[in-house]
């Protein structure tokens, strides 16, 4: 009765947690609180202060980032760079295995010694050592499976480098929140990248993407409406059969 009263307690608890959001669209998740905004205000960028040259040092040939022809790929730190998601994907995969065996064995004695005459003479009527053992045997066995899969997905988010490893390679993130009505969309990406594969829009392709996690999901009414009830869930957890 307590392990019932406690779970009680707790589906009344979530409940009323759930009736705080009755009316009103879900908040954004706070920018402050992200690795992004710290990898962004923790290191300073001393490409900026290189920027504020004499005008008569001007010229169109300087490398500096913010140059007319200066390399403004991400490359440190803080940097910002677009991620590209364009997937359209599709798979078919059928299989099918046959199996069948049959087995027939037979096994007598009609003499040994004169031993199986004795044998016959306490066997039941129609008992004999001739025929002393026979098996019959067949078995079967037919699977057929398929897999069909196709997903599309093209998505655009910019990306900040979180760190440079030593070997050159940087640690992005990034992530988007977009509410319409009462339903936020949510997309994350992290992974590592090459410098070399930042293209000179700077942007770079998930396929260029090491360790890539992707999520798009969401949250509000819908998302809500979607996902089975808590109790269910614990049904379905707990519930043997």
């Amino acid at each position: 009765m307590r392990l019932v009263g406690l779970i009680f307690i707790m589906l009344v608890t979530l409940g009323c947690q759930r009736l705080e959001d009755v009316g009103r669209a879900p908040d954004f998740t706070p920018v402050e609180d992200g690795n992004e905004y710290f990898a962004m205000n923790t290191i300073p960028m001393p490409e900026v202060a290189q920027d504020r040259a004499p005008v008569g040092a001007a010229s169109l040939w300087s490398g500096r980032p913010r140059s007319l022809l200066g390399d403004r790929r991400a490359a440190q730190r803080g940097d910002i760079l677009t991620v590209v998601i364009e997937i359209d994907d599709s798979a078919e995969i059928s299989n099918t295995t046959g199996r069948s065996r049959t087995d027939a064995q037979s096994m007598g004695i009609p003499s040994l010694f004169g031993l199986p005459e004795q044998i016959n003479k306490a066997l039941p009527e129609g008992a004999n050592m001739a025929n002393a053992v026979s098996t019959n045997s067949n078995s079967s066995f037919q699977g057929d499976g398929s897999v069909s899969r196709n997903e599309q997905l093209e998505l655009r988010v910019a990306a900040t480098v979180l760190d440079a490893l030593p070997n050159g390679v940087l640690r992005i993130q990034g992530s988007q929140e977009v509410r319409v009505n009462y339903e936020v969309r949510e997309l994350v990406v992290t992974g590592f990248v090459r410098p070399e594969d930042i293209s000179r829009q700077n942007e770079i392709t998930y396929d260029k993407i090491a360790g890539a996690r992707i999520s798009y999901g969401g949250r509000g009414q819908i998302s809500d409406v979607q996902q089975p009830r808590i109790g269910s869930q614990i049904a379905d957890i707990v519930m043997p059969f």
